[in-house]
């Protein structure tokens, strides 16, 4: 069994057991996060919701606040000495899929 649930203005594809990187959220570790399920789907069946599957939810346990990988940012513009360099790291909340409740 599979959902589509959506987080931070992105959609994620679970089953149980899924561990998922979604934008930061200010939760602490082992607390417990429910998303409304968009669609559900597995053995033979889709359910697909308007937008949302009434009374669907998928519950999560946070694991932790992580970052992601270092960008480098450079700007250039040639002839006029012009030279900038920074870096970034997206925040990340890590998340394990413990329950699908249709």
């Amino acid at each position: 069994m599979y959902a589509i649930i959506a987080a931070g203005g992105r959609q994620y594809r679970v089953s149980q057991g899924d561990t998922i990187y979604i934008d930061k959220v200010d939760q602490e570790a082992d607390s417990v996060i429910s998303f409304d399920a968009l669609i559900i789907g597995g053995e033979g069946e889709t359910i697909v919701g308007n937008p949302v599957i009434a009374g669907a939810k998928v519950e999560g346990k946070v694991v932790g606040q992580v970052k992601g990988e270092k960008i480098q940012i450079y700007k250039y513009k040639s002839k006029k000495n012009f030279h900038r360099r920074a870096g970034h790291r997206q925040p990340y909340t890590k998340v394990e899929i413990t329950a699908i409740n249709a």
